[in-house]
């Protein structure tokens, strides 16, 4: 099954980035977690369900993607 979420520089948000590293699945559900790792500070490691990855939120009556993808890991923009 491909991954809902594909490796690479996300945007949350509120303003941090985030890598993400790859996609797991939970061994007792089988839901779909995304591995990641901040950006920024101490950089740590995290999982969260791919689904509140993909969710919209709104903020300040505008709604957008919890984390909006903005390129690959090492830093080209897409399509270099």
């Amino acid at each position: 099954m491909e991954p809902s979420v594909k490796p690479g520089r996300y945007r949350h948000f509120k303003g941090n980035e985030y890598e993400v590293l790859f996609c797991a699945r939970h061994s007792e559900t089988q839901e779909e977690m995304v591995v990641y790792r901040a950006l920024y500070g101490e950089r740590g490691l995290w999982v969260r369900p791919a689904a509140m990855w993909n969710e919209t939120v709104e903020r300040d009556g505008k709604a957008s993607r919890r984390f909006a993808y903005i390129g690959p890991a090492d830093g080209r923009t897409p399509g270099e």
